[in-house]
């Protein structure tokens, strides 16, 4: 590992005084158990016992001298952060250690026998990505703290992934991507996907599309790791039994520089979805229920664990999509123990070597939540927010102006899949605009050239063709989240849309007076076909 100059180690330093202002620490006192040897990341020598005591006797005459008091000599007692106190045995005569997936994933990564929530430790980072729109932000913070010509901490775990402002005229957008192939170029990032020629996605190899897709379908998404993001919706990887968060600009400049970042342990709400699960329901109407059940705030900084047998029937698209929206309810992070459908995924995809973790039998959560799936039907979450959970079916006279099919939530391969499942069985062609905006570039193929189970070897672009839909687009965040206003689909008059996205905030598409409906793909399609909300099992029983 690549250690830093003397200027980037005083800059580091600084910029902790600056962000910690209040505890006075300094970059050796951030890592103090590394104070007895090299530490090759920040590049300090390791410090003799004679050192350590003369530093000691030091600090105890400066005290004195404060307090009037003679220094008196005495041994160290400690030169690394002291040990917990052990707890009392619990009534069994063991210690009471057990602990969550994400308990032990954090304890893991910064070096802890065990944790609990609330604790704040500086954990290993495995994977650190940022896009366009913050990306520009977090360099410019890591070049102010650690200095032009600094190093990121490793150039393999640095994910740069342009995606939310790519397709637009708009110069500021485009300076942006700019400004990242410069950085990727200069500290040779080798995971930048990059587009130059945005009049045809296609010429651009390299490309992939929303973030959060491609970062799976690339193999950065790994069990047991820790990845952080610029983006709220990092969440999304926590579906391979992972943690994966968002984070700030200055949080991420700081990742980018050490490779650590400071993390408050969350405690865990676990979810147990039991039941099969109906033809008619996806993941999309099962976080929408969860997220109506709880509220926007019902998880706030908590880690949301999803088990039971219908989780374990989801496919990694299904599960990206529950742990997707976890930030609507306020979650730190979620996740979804790795099993064979998790290491299926990976095949191929990663060679790096990862090693899953599960929550023990004993393990304290602040809450259980049970849902039987099979007694549950189609919802939407009405404007303007996440939680304003409602029925389909109660929604039937709420007349919508179009329909988008996209994004990180709902841009999936298997969501195209499954508006084209009922475009097919209904025969019929849409009413209103329906955008079709693929997550990533192989998304965009796989509608392209995958048949659709069950209609006759036809594919999703034959079927959407067919039932009227706009010719898919170049895959990106499209309108998701506005955009400049040439962004595709995006919504520059007051309309009524339904959405597979993941917010229907005022504003949130576009313009502030827009009205947006969150839905499953199947209840998208089905609006789409009739111009009101729609309950699917109309078209799917």
């Amino acid at each position: 590992m690549a250690s830093i100059s003397a200027a980037a180690k005083a800059s580091s330093a600084a910029f902790v005084h600056r962000v910690l202002p209040s505890r006075r620490l300094s970059v050796a006192s951030l890592f103090p158990q590394k104070l007895l040897y090299s530490d090759p990341l920040l590049a300090f020598p390791p410090l003799s016992q004679n050192e350590l005591a003369a530093a000691a006797a030091t600090q105890r005459q400066r005290r004195a001298s404060a307090s009037g008091r003679r220094a008196r000599p005495g041994r160290i007692r400690a030169v690394a952060t002291p040990s917990r106190a052990p707890r009392a045995p619990a009534s069994t005569g063991s210690v009471k250690s057990a602990m969550t997936t994400t308990e032990k994933i954090l304890a893991r990564a910064s070096e802890h026998a065990s944790l609990e929530p609330g604790e704040n430790v500086w954990v290993n980072v495995d994977v650190l990505m940022t896009h366009d729109v913050c990306g520009p932000g977090t360099i410019g913070i890591f070049k102010q703290e650690f200095g032009e010509d600094a190093k990121v901490w490793d150039r393999e775990k640095v994910v740069i992934i342009p995606d939310h402002y790519i397709f637009t005229s708009d110069e500021r957008a485009n300076r942006n991507v700019d400004i990242l192939r410069d950085f990727c170029t200069e500290q040779s990032i080798k995971y930048f996907y990059d587009i130059k020629d945005l009049s045809n996605f296609k010429a651009n190899p390299d490309y992939k599309g929303v973030c959060h897709v491609a970062l799976a379908q690339e193999g950065h998404c790994r069990p047991g790791e820790v990845l952080l993001g610029t983006d709220s919706h990092t969440c999304n990887a926590g579906a391979f039994g992972q943690f994966a968060t968002g984070i700030g600009n200055t949080d991420a400049g700081f990742v980018m520089g050490t490779g650590k970042a400071l993390l408050k342990v969350p405690p865990t709400i676990r979810f147990v979805l039991d039941g099969e699960m109906p033809p008619y329901l996806l993941a999309k109407d099962l976080i929408l229920q969860i997220i109506g059940e709880i509220s926007v705030s019902g998880a706030t900084y908590k880690s949301m664990e999803f088990v039971g047998s219908t989780v374990e029937s989801l496919n990694m698209e299904e599960r990206m999509t529950l742990c997707n929206m976890v930030i609507e309810a306020g979650g730190k992070n979620g996740v979804v123990p790795a099993d064979e459908t998790t290491f299926k995924y990976l095949e191929g995809k990663t060679s790096v070597e990862y090693e899953p973790v599960y929550s023990d039998a004993q393990a304290r959560f602040v809450s259980d939540y049970r849902f039987d799936v099979s007694k549950l039907e189609p919802v939407v979450a009405k404007p303007h927010s996440p939680d304003n959970r409602a029925l389909a079916r109660e929604c039937k006279d709420v007349k919508i102006d179009r329909v988008y099919i996209g994004s990180c939530t709902g841009g999936k391969t298997e969501d195209f899949f499954a508006a084209a499942k009922l475009f097919f069985a209904s025969g019929k062609k849409v009413k209103v605009p329906t955008f079709l905006v693929p997550a990533t570039q192989k998304v965009w193929m796989d509608v392209y050239s995958i048949p659709v189970p069950g209609t006759g070897g036809k594919t999703c672009s034959q079927i959407f063709e067919e039932a009227g839909c706009d010719t898919p687009a170049s895959p990106s965040c499209g309108a998701c989240l506005g955009g400049p206003r040439d962004t595709y689909a995006r919504m520059n008059e007051p309309m009524v849309c339904v959405s597979t996205t993941n917010r229907n905030f005022p504003g949130r598409m576009g313009h502030k007076e827009g009205q947006i409906y969150l839905a499953s793909p199947y209840t998208a399609a089905a609006s789409a076909l009739t111009g009101y909300v729609t309950d699917p099992r109309d078209f799917l029983q």
